[in-house]
């Protein structure tokens, strides 16, 4: 499950409340938490940021517990240092993160994709990505440092796979933000479950969205299979 905070928060304190339900609720049916915020600030701030996503806040009154999200998204335009805090809350929580690289929307041209010297703006996120991608290694092969790339923009995944091997993809804009599916085959990696893809809209707005959600799945797994 993939909770928008900003459609939480917007409500104040009742909306944290459903929110805290709302990730109750997702672990009691034995899904995975992923809270898309989008934090991204300077170190300070970033770990207050980190607290409430996936650890606890010490007060008088003994440890205030976060969200306690299994992952979340952040922001990393801010530079390095402004995502380290959550990567050292994602390694002591057990937790992952799926880092803004090449984003779905129509305005992520203006800047993730102007040519630089060395490499676009995407491709610089990317080594952001990749150089911690070990400190979040699984089991499996794969890292829990991940990045978000969406489906909208092709032609940028298979660069970015090279960049990220071991990365877990969340790729949203699937559906009513125009991506295809048929389209992602060159964002996944030797790992099937390399790739997350994200549909929210599509489905919900859909005559029967346990179907449309189903067909989804089998169009993803079959090319994740392949």
């Amino acid at each position: 499950m993939k909770p928008q905070l900003a459609c939480f928060e917007r409500l104040g304190a009742a909306g944290w409340s459903a929110l805290a339900e709302t990730v109750a609720a997702a672990r009691g049916a034995g899904l995975l938490v992923v809270a898309d915020g989008k934090r991204g600030d300077v170190p300070v701030s970033a770990r207050a940021y980190a607290q409430s996503l996936f650890g606890t806040t010490p007060s008088p009154f003994g440890e205030i517990d976060g969200l306690g999200a299994d992952a979340a998204t952040v922001n990393p335009l801010a530079g390095g240092d402004s995502i380290e805090p959550f990567v050292e809350a994602a390694e002591a929580a057990g937790a992952g993160l799926f880092t803004l690289v090449r984003t779905s929307n129509d305005g992520a041209a203006d800047l993730l994709d102007v040519p630089a010297p060395e490499a676009p703006l995407h491709e610089r996120l990317a080594a952001l990505v990749a150089a911690r991608a070990g400190r979040l290694d699984g089991k499996s092969g794969l890292s829990g440092m991940g990045a978000v790339v969406g489906a909208t923009a092709p032609q940028h995944l298979g660069r970015l796979r090279e960049l990220m091997p071991t990365s877990v993809f969340l790729i949203p804009g699937v559906g009513a933000q125009g991506g295809n599916p048929a389209d992602l085959g060159p964002a996944v990696g030797e790992h099937p479950a390399s790739i997350l893809v994200a549909a929210s809209r599509s489905i919900a707005g859909a005559g029967d969205p346990a179907a449309a959600a189903d067909a989804l799945r089998a169009e993803v797994w079959e090319l994740s299979s392949s």
